[in-house]
This record gives structure tokens, sequence and C-alpha cells, in this order.
């Protein structure tokens, strides 16, 4: 009997890892974030952050980059049988296509997706470039 016992706590002890790690997974894009990104063609880098908020079927983006702020909006993506599924915003999105206002007359595309660890990773353009730049955000 006395090895049972111990046997039962490490089974709930990993069940309940299971289940905490299946939260964590399913918690999706909303949040706060610390930005490190690279600009097209030149390459130079900068840092800031920015912010997801789910908006009904969408996201709404806004990042903070030395003191410009950009808006944008984003759809999400999804798993679903082996597949990636585009659809209204769900706690599953582990894509996102944002597109962005920059300044009063253009306008860029972002594509990000959701590392193992957590973090965003992705690649970003703006109108009539013919260069991407990427970026990596990380959970505040």
């Amino acid at each position: 009997m006395r090895m049972i016992q111990p046997m039962i706590r490490t089974t709930a002890a990993g069940m309940i890892a299971l289940m905490t790690a299946a939260t964590t997974a399913l918690a999706g894009p909303e949040g706060r974030y610390d930005v490190v990104g690279t600009n097209p063609g030149d390459g130079s880098s900068y840092t800031g952050s920015v912010t997801v908020e789910r908006t009904g079927e969408t996201y709404q983006v806004i990042w903070e980059i030395s003191g410009t702020r950009f808006i944008g909006s984003a759809l999400g993506a999804a798993p679903v049988k082996g597949r990636t599924i585009m659809g209204p915003a769900d706690e599953a999105d582990d894509v996102l296509a944002v597109g962005y206002v920059s300044g009063e007359r253009n306008f860029g595309l972002a594509f990000y997706v959701e590392q193992d660890d957590g973090t965003w990773s992705g690649v970003w353009t703006f109108g009539g470039s013919s260069a991407i730049g990427t970026e990596n955000w990380t959970p505040r």
C-alpha cells in the first residue's frame, strides 16, 4: 500500500502539469510583449513593445516603437485536424496576419507564428518595399 500512495501523488502531479500546459497553450495571442526587430532593407535594429487585444472576431495590435505608435488589425489562425484554419479570433490561435498603418499614407503587412516557448516570431514589410524585416515578441 505504501508504494501506491507515492504513485498516486506522482500521477496526480503529472495530470496537473498537463492541464496547466494545456491551459497555457490555449492562451491565444492576447497580451503585452517586448519587441526586438530589424527594418526591411538596411537591417537596422529596433526595440519597443506591442499589445494584442481581442476585438470581437479580430485582434487590435498596437506597437510602441521609438516613441511612435503603429495600429493594426489582425486575423488569427489555429490548427484544426492537422490544418491551419483562418477564422474568428480564438484562444487556440497561434498565427496572426496583421495589416497596419504607418504614417498617414503608408500601409504594412506582418505575419507572426507562436513558438513553442510562448514567444512570437514574424516577418513584415510596408507598401512599396521589396524587402522584409523580422520581429520577435517576448511576453512581459
